[in-house]
C-alpha cells in the first residue's frame, strides 16, 4: 500500500508548489467522502501564522463545502487544539494547515478522525483513492462559517483535563511566532504562573526562523538574562515541547518524558509502569528508566506510532526526542502546552530545579545526520547501506546505537549515532554517509 500524498504526518510540501490551493481542494473533497458518517459532515479546520496557511484553509474548506459539508473555521489554532475541539465539539473530523517545524515556505495538510486521533495508514490510503477520482457531487453545497470561541474553548478544556496550580512558578515561553503565540501566554496565566514571551509576533514569514523548538538557543541566551524557572520553546503548530533549564541548558523530549515518568509513577499514574518511546531515543534514556523500574516500549518514528503502542501496552505516557509527548489521561494527540503544564507542576511540586531533574538521564553522544538522496525509498533494498549498518553496530556492541531510516516527508535519509564519545560518532556517521550516497545517489 503505496501512498503518493501522505507521509509520516500528514501532506507537506512548498506552499503554492507542491502543495498548491488544487491540491487541498482535491483533499477536502476527498477527505468529506471517506470520512463523512451518515449525513453530511461537520469539519473543524485550523492552521498556524503562515502566509499560505488562508488560501490553503479556504481550499480545503471549499472542497469539503462542495461534497455538502458544514466547516467551521477555527483561525489560528495549535494542532492539538483541533484533536480535541473535534472531540469536545462532535465533529466528524478536524484538518488542520500547519508544517510544524519547518519554515514559512512549507505547509501541510493534517487530518484527524471523530476520536481526534490522526488517520491510520489505511484510511489515507482511502482518501488518496478519491483524489484520484474524477467524480464530482451531485448533492447540495455544505456551508463556510467562522467557529467563534475556539482558542479559549482549547484552553478551558486543557485546564480542566489537568490538576495543576503553577502560582509562583515563573515562566519564558518561546512560541515560535506560530500557533501558540496567543494561547499559550493564556494558559500558563490561567494556571497562575508569571509569564513573560518571546517570538509571539508572527507575520507571516517568521514563523520557527530562528526560535521555537529548532532553534532552542534562542530562548537559552534569553534564559540566561532574566530569572526564570524553566523556559519553553513551542514549534511553529505547538504538538512539540522542548525546555531550558535556568542556567540556559536544552532539556530535550527524552528528560521530559523521564521526568514526568517518574512524577508520575510516585503518584501511581504512570499505568503498568511503562512508557512508549521511538526507535531514536537516546540510549542514556532507556538506561535511567532501567534503573527507575519503567519499562519502555520501542515503536517506529512518529507520534502517530507512538499513540498506536501506547494504546495496545495501555500506557498513558509516551513520545519523541523531538518534544512529542503523549498524555492520554488529557487529550489523544502530542500537545505542548499540555507537557508545557505538567513539567512545570512537576517541577513545582518537586521543590527542585528543572536541572537536577533533567539529571536523571545521563545522554549519550549523538549525532543525527540528514542525507540528501535521489532515491530515498530504495533504502530497504540497499545491500551496501545494510552491510555497511551491520558492520558497524557490530563494532559498537552493547556502547552504542545506530538508526537509519528514510525522512516521512522530504528527499532524505536520516542517519543517528550513538557512542561513547563524540568522535566515535563522527566516525561512524561519515561512513555510514558515504554508503548511503553512494547507493541511492545524490539529488
Amino acid at each position: 500500500m503505496s501512498r503518493r500524498w501522505f507521509g509520516t504526518d500528514g501532506i507537506r510540501g512548498v506552499a503554492n508548489v507542491d502543495l498548491t490551493p488544487e491540491l487541498a481542494l482535491r483533499v477536502g473533497r476527498a477527505a468529506a467522502r471517506v470520512l463523512r458518517s451518515e449525513g453530511p459532515p461537520r469539519v473543524l479546520v485550523g492552521m498556524d501564522t503562515r502566509l499560505s496557511g488562508p488560501v490553503l484553509s479556504s481550499a480545503v474548506a471549499a472542497g469539503i463545502a462542495a461534497e455538502g459539508g458544514a466547516v467551521y473555521l477555527g483561525g489560528i489554532l495549535p494542532t492539538p487544539a483541533v484533536s480535541r475541539l473535534v472531540v469536545a465539539r462532535d465533529f466528524d473530523f478536524g484538518v488542520v494547515i500547519s508544517a510544524s517545524h519547518n519554515l514559512y515556505r512549507d505547509n501541510g495538510i493534517k487530518v484527524f478522525g471523530p476520536d481526534g486521533r490522526k488517520l491510520s495508514d489505511e484510511v489515507e490510503f482511502k482518501i488518496e483513492q478519491e483524489m484520484e477520482s474524477s467524480a464530482l457531487s451531485t448533492g447540495e453545497m455544505g456551508g463556510i462559517e467562522e467557529l467563534v470561541g475556539a482558542a479559549p474553548d482549547y484552553v478551558d478544556g486543557l485546564l480542566g483535563s489537568l490538576d495543576v496550580d503553577l502560582s509562583g512558578t515563573r515562566i519564558l515561553v518561546d512560541c515560535a511566532h506560530g500557533a501558540a503565540f496567543q494561547v499559550a501566554p493564556l494558559t500558563f496565566r490561567a494556571a497562575g504562573a508569571h509569564v513573560e514571551t518571546i517570538c509571539a509576533r508572527p507575520d507571516g514569514r517568521n514563523i520557527n526562523e530562528d526560535c521555537g523548538s529548532t532553534a532552542i538557543n534562542t530562548l537559552s541566551s534569553y534564559m540566561e538574562q532574566g530569572e526564570y524557572d524553566l523556559g519553553m520553546a513551542f514549534d511553529g503548530d505547538a504538538d512539540r515541547i522542548l525546555a531550558v533549564d535556568s542556567a540556559g541548558n536544552a532539556v530535550d523530549g527524552d528528560q521530559i518524558i523521564a521526568i514526568l515518568a517518574i512524577w508520575l509513577k510516585e503518584r501511581n499514574r504512570l499505568d503498568g509502569d511503562r512508557v512508549v518511546v521511538t526507535s531514536m531515543s537516546n540510549l542514556g534514556f532507556r538506561k535511567a528508566m532501567e534503573e527507575q523500574d519503567v519499562e519502555v516500549e520501542v515503536t517506529d518514528v512518529g507520534d502517530r506510532y507512538v499513540l498506536e503502542r501506547m494504546t495496545e501496552v495501555s500506557a498513558v505516557l509516551g513520545g519523541e526526542q523531538s518534544g512529542h509527548v503523549i498524555y492520554l489521561p488529557a487529550g489523544p494527540a502530542g500537545d505542548g502546552l499540555q507537557t508545557g503544564l505538567l513539567l512545570a507542576q512537576a517541577v513545582k511540586s518537586s521543590g527542585r530545579p528543572l536541572s537536577e531533574l533533567a539529571g536523571i538521564v545521563t545522554q549519550y553522544p549523538q549525532i543525527l545526520v540528514n542525507v540528501e538522496v535521489a532515491h530515498k525509498e530504495r533504502l530497504g533494498e540497499a545491500v551496501a547501506v545494510m552491510d555497511a549498518l551491520q558492520n558497524e553496530r557490530d563494532l559498537l556492541g552493547g556502547d552504542g546505537r545506530i538508526v537509519i531510516r528514510p525522512s516521512g516527508t522530504e528527499p532524505l535519509v536520516r542517519i543517528m549515532v550513538e557512542a561513547p564519545t563524540q568522535d566515535r560518532c563522527r566516525e561512524v556517521a561519515g561512513r555510514l554517509i558515504e554508503a548511503v550516497e553512494s547507493e541511492l545517489g545524490r539529488p
